[in-house]
């Protein structure tokens, strides 16, 4: 039986046995100044700063089965909208793959929700496809949620 992470190594030995279509535009030390960029725009709910990580072109594909968001501003629409409630944001990653212009990796994010209190921990995958070291010009991701309820007052 297949583990999470080991669908996740399989994945990302997928994306580097697959051949370059041209030479490398990142590497593991650009892919990850992008990823503690996401970082900090998350964790500070910046959408302005997020929405720079991408091209004024970019997808932002969240759900495989909804269509993709398409281009900055609608990038950053997502993100103000999505952050909005969130505090106490903690995101980390862990690289699986860099080749060519993709990245991949397996991430982890976790914030309160406003108004109930609730811990939302969140457990993903990026790939990336780059259009230079610093810009994304499309976004896939994957990921799971794990809601714990507040506590209620008095511990109870």
């Amino acid at each position: 039986m297949l583990t999470r992470r080991t669908s996740l190594l399989a994945l990302a030995a997928l994306a580097a046995c697959a051949p370059a279509a041209h030479n490398d535009l990142i590497d593991a030390a650009a892919f990850s100044a992008w990823l503690d960029r996401y970082k900090q725009a998350w964790e500070a709910r910046d959408a302005a700063l997020a929405g720079a990580l991408f091209t004024e072109d970019a997808s932002y594909h969240e759900m495989p089965f909804d269509a993709p968001m398409q281009g900055r501003t609608a990038i950053e629409a997502y993100w103000t909208r999505v952050t909005a409630t969130q505090t106490n944001v903690r995101f980390t990653y862990d690289l699986l793959s860099c080749a060519g212009a993709q990245g991949i990796c397996h991430w982890h994010a976790t914030f309160t929700s406003a108004p109930g209190g609730e811990t939302i921990d969140l457990d993903g995958v990026f790939v990336c496809e780059f259009a230079d070291a610093r810009t994304v010009k499309a976004l896939q991701e994957w990921w799971h949620v794990r809601v714990t309820p507040a506590a209620a007052p008095g511990g109870k």
